[in-house]
C-alpha cells in the first residue's frame, strides 16, 4: 500500500519512457512521508485503443489507492503534487488527471495479514 496505476495513452510513452513516468509517481509518493518507501507500488497501463473529445489527442490519469487515515488536505496535496510532476514532464498531454481513493481498513487484507503467525495483525508482518 499504497498502489498508484497510471492509465495512458499509448502515444505518451513516445514522449517519456514507463519508467520515467512512473518514477516522477513513485518520487512523489515517497516525498510525502505519507507512506513506507517499501510499500509504495507504481504501476503503468498503455492503451492503443481510446476515444476523446474533439482536438484531444492523448491522456494520462493516475488512480491512487491508499489506506484510510489520511486527511483531505493530505490526499488533497498528493493529487496536486503528483498531477503537477507529471505536468512538468508532459508539458504538451490533452487531459491529465489524479484521483485518491481510500481502502477500507475493515475490508483490507493481504498476505501478511492471514499469516497465523502475525498476532498483532500488522499489514507489514514479514516485510
Amino acid at each position: 500500500m499504497p498502489h498508484f496505476i497510471i492509465e495512458c495513452s499509448q502515444d505518451i510513452l513516445q514522449q517519456k519512457t514507463p519508467d520515467e513516468i512512473m518514477d516522477a509517481v513513485y518520487h512523489v509518493a515517497e516525498s510525502t512521508g505519507l507512506f513506507a518507501v517499501n510499500d509504495i507500488k507504481v504501476r503503468l497501463q498503455p492503451y492503443q485503443y481510446y476515444r476523446l473529445g474533439k482536438n484531444k489527442n492523448n491522456f494520462l490519469h493516475v488512480f491512487g489507492y491508499i489506506m484510510e487515515g489520511r486527511s483531505t488536505k493530505q490526499k488533497a496535496d498528493l493529487s496536486t503534487q503528483i498531477s503537477t510532476q507529471l505536468t512538468v514532464l508532459l508539458p504538451d498531454i490533452s487531459f491529465l488527471s489524479v484521483n485518491i481513493t481510500e481502502f477500507e481498513a475493515a475490508t483490507y487484507s493481504n498476505k501478511a495479514l492471514i499469516n497465523p503467525e502475525n498476532s498483532n495483525h500488522n499489514r507489514h508482518f514479514g516485510l
